[in-house]
């Protein structure tokens, strides 16, 4: 018996199990053999890293051990969580990210579109980038691909028609794992239960963490293929132990909170509440695009980001010392509402329950917000004349 399975018996309980399987049986994209628990996103994103440095070396491939990300992505914020993530503000002065960490470009249409060129033609071009990418430091040594199926803290950036059709081709043909990070996207955000169903993602390995217990315990799981499972169980048996875990793994109370968070999904129907609702959210937002002060609203489900540019441009941003989205955020805490910050990006994903009257309050409260941001904007161009 490896150490896995001891620590399974001694310390597992029956709601750990049943978990388990409610897991797996959930997420239906490819077949999900085992399922491990973590404490949050960012330790299944680290678990992620050991699983495929393991199963690679168990298949005798001590140097195919390299990891490609996206710029903007965001997989969590520890050690190599981080460093996995595409934002630099969490490398700098952290010595971040290790050298095995690559990254290629970020999807984000609007904003790295050549002129002319299509969503499919921009999905094909990145596509050719990472294929290049793998090529020029050598698919021997290039273990995995992880990626957000809509990239959240990054700035809410659905992907381009085609772009995981081309991108998932690619990582086949070099024998590359295909890591999804569901953490953002996981359990009815897109309208879907997962990003893969709704971009026909087939990844080997999956995170998951915040709504699988709705937020309300710490809890995230790393959800692994047949194929990867089943080499890293024989692997373990031959060494006699699989040493890695953490104390609280499976702890009973985050799990049976997790069980009902499901559970309430289900009875809840959340998939059409979801589906309800979005497009009066999406629509009524989009509908200020045509503020001079927006580059781009964009977002599916229940998410949606608000990224202010000068001149509608994606490369004409603002002063940063305006701090354009800041006062946005500002007047929306003073109108009784509260949005994620990031820079000039502004962030929303309302819960899974909001109505449409509350739709309605959201939208009515992000308009007055917006105007007077606007004022704001003009103010401050009139004082540097």
């Amino acid at each position: 018996m490896d150490l896995c399975s001891i620590l399974t018996s001694l310390v597992s309980s029956q709601t750990t199990q049943d978990l388990a399987k409610e897991v797996r049986d959930i997420f239906t994209a490819t077949e999900i053999e085992k399922v491990f628990f973590t404490n949050s996103g960012s330790d299944a994103n680290d678990t992620q890293v050991k699983l495929v440095w393991y199963y690679n070396n168990a298949l005798g491939r001590p140097n195919k051990k390299k990891f490609i990300a996206r710029a903007k992505s965001y997989h969590g914020s520890t050690l190599i969580s981080a460093s996995l993530s595409g934002l630099p503000p969490l490398h700098q002065q952290f010595d971040l990210p290790a050298p095995f960490v690559l990254h290629t470009d970020c999807p984000h249409y609007w904003r790295y579109h050549l002129p002319g060129e299509t969503e499919e033609e921009f999905s094909t071009r990145l596509a050719n980038n990472l294929e290049n990418l793998i090529l020029k430091e050598g698919p021997e040594t290039v273990a995995a691909f992880i990626a957000e199926p809509v990239m959240g803290a990054g700035g809410v950036i659905p992907p381009p028609a085609t772009y995981f059709e081309k991108i998932q081709a690619v990582v086949r043909k070099y024998d590359i794992l295909f890591i999804a990070d569901e953490v953002i996207c996981g359990f009815g955000r897109l309208g879907t239960m997962f990003g893969c169903d709704k971009y026909n993602i087939k990844p080997d390995l999956v995170s998951v963490a915040k709504a699988l217990s709705s937020g309300y315990m710490p809890i995230g799981a790393v959800l692994v293929s047949p194929e990867v499972s089943d080499v890293i169980h024989s692997q373990s048996n031959k060494l006699g132990n699989f040493s890695h875990g953490f104390t609280y793994s499976g702890h009973p109370v985050s799990c049976a909170v997790a069980l009902e968070a499901l559970k309430i999904y289900k009875e809840r129907n959340i998939l059409e509440q979801v589906n309800s609702i979005s497009p009066r959210f999406q629509d009524g937002l989009k509908a200020f695009s045509s503020s001079p002060i927006i580059g781009e609203i964009r977002g599916t489900g229940l998410i949606l980001g608000t990224e202010f540019t000068d001149n509608k441009l994606p490369n004409d941003p603002f002063p940063s010392e305006w701090g354009i989205g800041a006062y946005f955020g500002a007047q929306c805490e003073k109108n009784g509402m509260l949005v994620r910050v990031t820079g000039d990006n502004i962030l929303m994903s309302p819960p899974f329950i909001i109505s449409p009257d509350e739709v309605d309050e959201l939208i009515s409260k992000y308009g007055k917000a917006l105007k007077a941001t606007e004022e704001r904007v003009q103010e401050l161009k009139s004082q540097q004349k």
